[in-house]
């Protein structure tokens, strides 16, 4: 039976489901998704003030949300609602219709009085209306649907099947993340009779399982988040448990840096009530071991907290996170102590074992593993991306060796027992062990750089031959998985297709790489041996699709802090440059061509040009000839771009864009005579022609470096 508190009364709401331990790894995302779920349904309904704000909560065990200024029943308002021509709501004899009584219950109106219906409207327009003063929601009505509707939609990657035994001594069939035991729906001081999982909502909730023990009552809505803290040693909120965890982390390290990955704060944050940070330390000979390693293994598989010095070495010494606070927490840490050593153990008994046999032994092994059913074995793939690589290092005049050298070797330590054991150590382990094998440091280093950048604004290879390798391995990957039919396609790129293409244009960019990409693609596609694979990865398609990578990259990239615009971005891409490393450069001296007084006449001019030729359906001369000039203006702006052609000829040649496009200036003036005096499509034809050859020399001088036409 409901208390709630007299009509229209406005005061805060509580909801809390309380489970068995959630999963760690979503439970800040579920989080997120009930209070917002709540709010929002409640403020579909008219049952919130401007005031309003959801303050949501989560722990290992439960799920919460606290709302302000909720009013208990939603203000009446008015509705006006279309109902039926009146042809189709009254017949003949002006009774109404059995269409219009089913649309009147249909909108819970049966028994209104026709009479009070609105016609509106003339002639065949003219319709019935609705008008009626509608009942606004109630809180207990609209928060049971909303907590059903919540509990329904949200993130669970896989739901548990249990049964709960009801008020009838039946046992009922319940799913939902994890087993839930109660559920709190408070209004203020008062419950409101909701119902959902099986359980029927009062005021009480459960404490820590070991410091808190039991059942506590919530005194009110707005008391909730104290209550928990004082009597039930829980900190319910998960922002404000994640900050504390952090916070007592960097005053535990003390002088050293503390490694702190979101992803591991956001989980050790969904483990645990009530934190509590120790410190513990392993044996020192565990650092003979690749640092990265002992890291990754206290992470992965401990949720502990490495910690570094300020140069970044890894210290012996690391941070938990426990659930329980304690003065003497000596078992705790030698309890974890104990724990973490076979693991540490392991990773350097992989270690030790994966040194004994070189990576070079390890090249013919990789025929033995299965890269793609359509694309051969990883060892076909080396075979590939070493000729890419040695083609790459050819046209940059580097040395080929080295390139193919890294490219043999850098798949290798994916056959290594560390790497099996911890697949994100990938390339890291190949630069140990190839160094340990005495390959060249730049090969070492490639064994790790090929892999860069793994996500969006990640580091670049720093050496040469890393960088060669990484081109060369976003290639194979790119034309291959779309030469078996797997481009992407909306939302779905598995193979992060994306990801690579934006890789090899930061790469071409910012390594300021003069290569030709439609070359590239080429040499990727010509180690394919599988003729269905190269007609599928058509090249003009992937460039097409690296480009659109590329467009989305320079609209992130600014001068003097002010981005680049659509139109400037589309200027110089819609030239299909070969090469990208002048890109920036080349928007860069486009702008400053954009703030000249003579840029807005140029580019319209440009435009129109382009207009004209693409309209022309015969073939257009190579050439102007002079001797065919006849009107004062059309031979004057001939000799105007004569008399700049070298200029911005040399200009081009040297990549000095902003004179080239500042020399375009002296056209101006000639450009707006001809268009004024000349007339272009003359009667007679090889006139006409000849004009037509003007304009496209003309049209080819002034989009050197972009097409001017996109900026009018």
């Amino acid at each position: 039976m409901s208390t709630s508190n007299p009509l229209s009364q406005s005061d805060s709401v509580l909801i809390e489901v309380f489970t068995e331990e959630l999963p760690p790894k979503s439970l800040r995302r579920l989080g997120d998704a009930f209070s917002s779920g709540i709010f929002a349904a409640l403020k579909t309904a008219g049952l919130l003030s401007e005031h309003s704000i959801a303050t949501s909560f989560a722990t290992p065990r439960r799920l919460a949300v606290q709302i302000s200024h909720v009013l208990s029943q939603a203000p009446d308002f008015p509705v006006r609602e279309k109902l039926l021509p009146t042809s189709i709501a009254f017949d003949a004899e002006g009774k109404p219709t059995a269409p219009l009584q089913k649309k009147l219950g249909a909108l819970g109106y049966a028994d209104i009085d026709i009479s009070t219906l609105e016609k509106s409207g003339e002639g065949k327009n003219e319709a019935l209306y609705l008008n009626v003063i509608a009942k606004g929601a109630a809180l207990e009505k609209t928060a049971q649907q909303a907590l059903e509707q919540t509990l329904s939609k949200l993130p669970i990657a896989k739901m548990m099947h249990y049964q709960v035994l009801q008020k009838n001594g039946e046992l009922a069939d319940v799913e939902f993340a994890r087993p839930a035991h109660r559920i709190i729906a408070m209004h203020g001081k008062n419950t409101l009779a909701l119902s959902a999982l099986g359980i029927d909502a009062d005021k009480l909730t459960e404490g820590h399982r070991f410091l808190a023990p039991g059942v506590i009552t919530i005194a009110s809505a707005d008391q909730y988040e104290s209550d928990l803290t004082a009597k039930a040693r829980v900190l319910p909120s998960f922002n404000k448990r994640r900050e504390y965890i952090e916070s007592a982390l960097l005053k535990a390290a003390g002088g050293d840096l503390v490694l702190m990955p979101d992803s591991l704060l956001d989980e050790v944050t969904a483990l645990v009530e009530w934190p509590a940070i120790y410190e513990c330390h392993f044996d020192q000979e565990f650092l003979e071991v690749p640092q990265e390693c002992l890291i990754l293994t206290m992470q992965t598989n401990q949720k502990y907290f490495a910690l570094t010095d300020k140069n970044g070495k890894l210290r012996n010494r690391f941070l938990i996170v426990s659930n329980i606070e304690t003065d003497k927490p000596e078992a705790i840490i030698s309890g974890n102590e104990r724990v973490v050593r076979p693991r540490l153990s392991d990773a350097r008994f992989f270690f030790q074992q994966d040194q004994k046999r070189p990576l070079a032994s390890r090249v013919a092994d990789l025929g033995k593993v299965v890269y793609h059913n359509q694309l051969g074995n990883q060892l076909d793939r080396t075979q590939r991306v070493q000729a890419i690589a040695v083609g790459i290092a050819k046209a940059l005049g580097t040395d080929e060796r080295l390139a193919s050298r890294a490219a043999e070797l850098a798949k290798t330590d994916l056959l290594t027992d560390m790497v099996g054991e911890f697949p994100e150590l990938q390339g890291i382990m190949g630069r140990y062990y190839a160094t340990h094998d005495g390959e060249n440091v730049e090969v070492a280093s490639a064994c790790s750089e090929h892999y860069m950048p793994r996500f969006a604004g990640d580091a670049l290879p720093e050496s040469q031959t890393g960088t060669i390798l990484a081109i060369a391995d976003k290639l194979d990957t790119l034309v291959g998985i779309w030469g078996v039919g797997l481009a992407p396609t909306g939302d779905k790129d598995p193979y992060a297709l994306r990801r690579h293409a934006l890789g090899i244009c930061r790469l071409l960019l910012e390594k300021n790489l003069a290569l030709n990409l439609p070359e590239l693609i080429e040499l990727a596609r010509k180690q394919f041996p599988q003729k269905d694979v190269q007609e599928k990865a058509k090249g003009e398609d992937i460039y097409a699709f690296i480009i659109d990578r590329l467009r989305a990259y320079l609209r992130d990239q600014s001068v003097a802090g002010k981005p680049f615009t659509t139109e400037e971005i589309d200027a110089v891409l819609s030239q299909s440059p070969a090469q990208l490393n002048d890109l920036i450069d080349r928007l860069t001296a486009l702008r400053e061509f954009n703030a000249l007084a003579e840029a807005a006449q140029l580019a319209a001019a440009n435009k129109r040009i382009s207009n004209i030729l693409k309209k022309t359906a015969t073939a257009i001369p190579a050439a102007c000839s002079s001797t065919l000039l006849q009107v004062p203006a059309e031979i004057a702006l001939h000799k105007a771009l004569e008399s700049i052609a070298p200029t911005l000829t040399s200009a081009y040649e040297q990549r000095q864009f902003v004179e080239l496009l500042k020399a375009l200036v002296a056209l101006s003036g000639p450009i707006d005579q001809f268009f004024a005096d000349v007339m272009v499509m003359d009667p007679n034809p090889e006139l006409r022609d000849n004009r037509l050859a003007l304009l496209q020399q003309l049209h080819q001088k002034m989009n050197l470096i972009a097409d001017l036409g996109k900026l009018a």
